[in-house]
């Protein structure tokens, strides 16, 4: 790796008195404005929460920074605080053009975030020097720095050996394309199997506020040039009410769930209906089960799947957005879909 693909990392604390406030950050030299800013915002990502503490990990974004973050929500017991606790966080700063290596692999970084996590939450708690903190900061950003190393390596590695190959714009062929769809619950990872696809995307655009992510991917199918514009919309039922209009001109839907969430097998259906509600034309989609590398956690078996992908008549495939597993497989299938169509319609026309 050429660049240091971290470009801060910052405790921070609630203070009674003034609130938020960043206690130990690398590089030392953090410019002021960074640390209040991120200190402000990853502490308040608990506002409205009644007290919860995410258990995941959470991406903050700072755009007047340019800036991207991976946040981990501590509360740390301390009878001095009203109510015996106070709220930290854990934030690794990077910037927004290398924020597909974070989003990627987001499940790579939960271990050692859990880790430093629970040494500071012990090293607060035993009232220890500050200095340990700062201590663990350094070891935590090595160690982190290591893992980005070899997974930035391996993406390289990746490229030699990619199933589909880039366009040559020079090359004369069909030029087709396509608004693809994907939906699913929270949390079952549509967002990454979009990334896993897109990660050589020619552009990509990052709309946060209306809850949609839009993509864009050309691979080479026959004679032609496919073109997926892929929209990755958010789960959350906050959004429910935009959705329609994403849904607007799809020619094709993903329809996302988590084989280790029943849940979210259960509401494909739901799922299934709310699009046909809002498409005019014929329903295609395919059924995708993500997670399979969760062999031990997985919940829902293929006798499940393969009964509701018959009733709704759907093909389903199984990936994993974490190694990679049938993801481009899955596009490729839904861009075998969409070139037959179009030669029966040039056919018939």
């Amino acid at each position: 790796m050429e660049k240091n693909l971290i470009i801060g990392i910052i405790y921070s604390r609630f203070n009674e008195k003034i609130g938020p406030e960043a206690f130990s950050w690398l590089p030392t030299n953090l410019d002021i404005q960074i640390k209040n800013l991120v200190s402000l915002k990853s502490i308040n990502i608990l506002s409205g929460e009644k007290g919860r503490i995410p258990q995941t990990l959470a991406f903050i974004p700072f755009p007047s920074l340019n800036l991207k973050s991976i946040v981990k929500v501590m509360e740390i017991k301390d009878k001095s605080h009203r109510g015996g606790v106070f709220d930290a966080s854990l934030t690794v700063l990077f910037e927004e053009a290398n924020d597909l290596i974070f989003y990627k692999y987001i499940t790579n970084f939960e271990e050692i975030f859990e880790e430093y996590a629970n040494k500071i939450i012990n090293i607060e708690e035993r009232k220890a020097d500050k200095e340990l903190i700062n201590e663990s900061l350094k070891i935590f950003q090595k160690k982190l720095t290591d893992i980005l190393t070899d997974l930035y390596n391996a993406e390289i590695e990746a490229k030699d050996q990619v199933a589909f190959r880039e366009i040559d714009k020079k090359e004369e062929a069909k030029a087709l394309r396509f608004k693809v769809i994907v939906v699913g619950d929270p949390s079952v990872g549509k967002t990454s199997i979009v990334l896993r696809f897109t990660d050589r995307a020619f552009r990509r655009t990052y709309i946060p506020t209306i809850g949609v992510n839009i993509s864009e991917k050309i691979i080479n199918y026959k004679d032609a040039k496919i073109e997926f514009v892929i929209w990755d919309i958010a789960g959350q039922s906050k959004f429910s009410i935009m959705r329609k209009h994403f849904y607007t001109g799809a020619n094709i839907q993903f329809l996302v769930f988590d084989l280790t969430s029943p849940k979210s097998f259960e509401n494909i259906l739901n799922w299934y209906k709310d699009i046909k509600k809002n498409l005019k034309n014929n329903m295609r989609a395919i059924l995708l089960a993500n997670k399979n590398d969760l062999i031990e956690r997985r919940k829902i078996n293929q006798k499940e799947i393969k009964k509701l992908a018959n009733e709704l008549n759907l093909e389903y495939i199984e990936t994993s957005a974490l190694t990679g597993e049938n993801v481009d497989q899955a596009f490729y299938k839904m861009g075998e879909i969409l070139y037959a169509e179009e030669e029966e319609e040039e056919k018939t026309s």
